[in-house]
This record gives C-alpha cells, sequence and structure tokens, in this order.
C-alpha cells in the first residue's frame, strides 16, 4: 500500500477523491456509469477501453453505445459481458 493509500485507510477517507480512483456503477447487465476516468482509448460496439488514474478500464458486451459523457463521467449502455481492469 501507498502512503496516500494508507492515509485514506486511517482517516477514513473516500479514495474516489484522495486517490482518484475510479467508480464504477453497473445497474442489470444493459447499463453503466464510469466515474474520475482520464480519456477514452478505443470505442467500438464490443468494446469500449478507458484510461483511468490507477488502470485501464476495458468493458466488453454487445451493440456498447456511450449514451453521453462529460470530463468527469460516462453513460454507456448495451448488453455488458465482461468488465477488466487491466
Amino acid at each position: 500500500m501507498s502512503v496516500k493509500e494508507q492515509m485514506s485507510e486511517v482517516l477514513n477517507l473516500p479514495k474516489d477523491l484522495t486517490l482518484g480512483a475510479v467508480i464504477l456503477t453497473i445497474t442489470g447487465k444493459h447499463e453503466a456509469y464510469v466515474e474520475n476516468y482520464m480519456s477514452l482509448i478505443e470505442y467500438t460496439e464490443n468494446q469500449i477501453r478507458i484510461q483511468t488514474r490507477t488502470c485501464k478500464l476495458e468493458i466488453h458486451g454487445e451493440q456498447l453505445e456511450i449514451v453521453y459523457y462529460t470530463n468527469e463521467e460516462m453513460k454507456i449502455t448495451g448488453e455488458l459481458l465482461e468488465v477488466k481492469y487491466c
């Protein structure tokens, strides 16, 4: 654990604020919200790759679509089949 992670644990602070950790919220198998991402790496109807501060996030599925995105969050719809942290 890094010093920042230890301090976050000791002080009971949210890791998304202190470490910039990605927040992924999946609703069922057809909707996902991604918060605290840095950039979009790849976007096809079968795969979306996203760069976060701590890792790369891969979402695999069918008929994937980014419904909206801002500098801080995005909404993805389609049939979600697999999520990978690389």
